[in-house]
């Protein structure tokens, strides 16, 4: 059986010989062919060469072809900021500056950086397709939505909610319209990557998420692909609402227990796929650490159902040997990597005296807001409601790709990202607070000074 196979039988939950090995390769190509990942994202030559050395260095069963969640959104009006070592992020959004949805135009081959991605597409699938299964990732619809309407979609969920299913309605043609071009280029499975339902309650997803998304995997399904449900994030409460959906697969993160995932997706005949810790193990662990994480998975997940990865896209510096750390033990040579050492000994943070200073002091704890989407939004939330109150508040985002992040975390006991403490306490966990709630937790706290 070869390793495309393999992908494909444990997608659709058949028992395998082996646990497939699919790298959520994103950025981290850019590294491995010394390009910035602005240039990369630019670059249809830069993506398949990256592709392709991902798929010389790791031996993976699969890959995407690009993991960049702002495609779609660059091509209808969304000013992007592009970073060196991050995938770019959305730093506008159109209904927020005066677009109308009827405004606003599903993409096509021809907008954006389409031409660009869709041509690296193609000739990855044509140069590896053979070999390993392709993945087609698109933006899910819901946080397509957060791109073109901003944080205001929280309100108009409560407020005008049919606003919000005529956006939605929007995204899930957009969806469709994106899976359609990317199956046309040769994928074997389309990932619908839908991190901000990570933020919303079952009720709301239900609503606001699930008619879309189970019409976007129902076109998928009809075209005869594969098609998976992948949310980073703490979607814990929502990972039953995701399998009724009913697509082929779930992936998701280490904030959420693969235990407590696959019981419930095994009720509903859906297979799974993580869910390796980006920052501890593979940005900043040893080899050995990333074989214990994958020997940990892979004894959970077993061999029918289940596909062994990254719980979201590879941080760009992740160790190359990091990652061969793990495909040696899929493969079962682990000898060369037995040295172990603790990457976190020795590093000192000193958190701040939250009783004896002045100002009310915000915490958040994410991944990268430039990189993650339910980051971005979160601090987004934090910078509007702080500004109210001048100087009596700062707040500091602690980005766990910093490994003193990691230990401050740790020091605030915060277990799930992102996350967003007051004084020193854990006041929101991987959900974006409303402005005003998050505005009253902050003058509550100036009051307790």
């Amino acid at each position: 059986m070869n390793s495309k196979q393999l992908v494909l039988d444990a997608f659709y939950n058949k028992e395998v010989e082996r646990t497939p090995w699919v790298p959520f390769v994103g950025c981290h190509a850019a590294s491995l062919i010394d390009v910035t990942a602005e240039d990369f994202f630019k670059n249809s030559d830069y993506i398949v060469k990256g592709v392709q050395k991902a798929y010389e260095l790791y031996n993976p069963d699969g890959l995407p072809a690009l993991f960049d969640l702002q495609v779609e959104a660059e091509a209808m009006g969304c000013e992007l900021k592009y970073a060196a070592n991050n995938p770019p992020s959305v730093a506008t959004h159109p209904m927020e500056q005066g677009k109308k949805l009827e405004d606003l135009k599903i993409p096509t081959e021809k907008d954006g950086r389409f031409p660009i991605v869709l041509k690296a597409t193609r000739e990855i699938c044509q140069s590896l397709g053979d070999n390993i299964a392709i993945y087609g990732l698109i933006t899910g619809p819901f946080t397509l939505a957060l791109h073109l309407m901003g944080t205001d979609i929280f309100f108009e969920m409560i407020d005008e909610p049919e606003n919000v299913h005529k956006l939605m309605t929007f995204c899930q043609e957009v969806c469709i319209n994106t899976s359609r071009m990317y199956i046309e280029a040769g994928v074997d499975i389309i990932a619908v990557v839908d991190p901000m339902v990570s933020q919303i309650s079952p009720d709301s997803f239900a609503e606001f998420v699930s008619p879309y998304a189970t019409a976007v995997f129902d076109y998928i399904k009809s075209t005869g692909k594969g098609c998976s449900f992948f949310v980073c994030g703490n979607a814990k409460n929502n990972i039953e609402e995701m399998c009724k959906c009913k697509p082929h697969n779930i992936s998701f993160d280490e904030n959420i227990p693969m235990e407590f995932v696959k019981e419930i997706a095994v009720k509903y005949g859906v297979s799974i796929g993580g869910n390796i810790k980006l920052t501890v193990t593979m940005l900043f662990g040893t080899p050995m650490d990333n074989i214990k994480d994958a020997e940990n998975c892979m004894a959970i997940g077993g061999k029918k159902g289940f596909i062994l990865s990254p719980g979201c896209d590879m941080p760009f510096a992740t160790p190359q040997e990091n990652v061969k750390a793990v495909t040696s033990t899929v493969h079962g040579e682990v000898g060369e990597f037995l040295e172990y050492t603790n990457v976190l000994e020795g590093i000192e943070v000193q958190l701040p005296d939250y009783q004896k200073e002045e100002q009310v002091i915000l915490d958040v704890i994410t991944l990268d807001s430039e990189s993650c989407a339910p980051c971005q939004y979160m601090m987004e939330a934090v910078r509007v409601a702080a500004a109210d109150f001048g100087d009596k508040v700062r707040y500091t985002e602690h980005k766990i790709k910093n490994k003193e992040a990691v230990v401050c975390m740790l020091k605030l006991g915060v277990q799930a990202i992102p996350t967003i403490c007051i004084d020193g306490k854990i006041k929101y966990v991987s959900i974006i607070p409303d402005i005003e709630q998050l505005k009253k937790s902050i003058r509550e706290a100036i009051e307790e000074k």
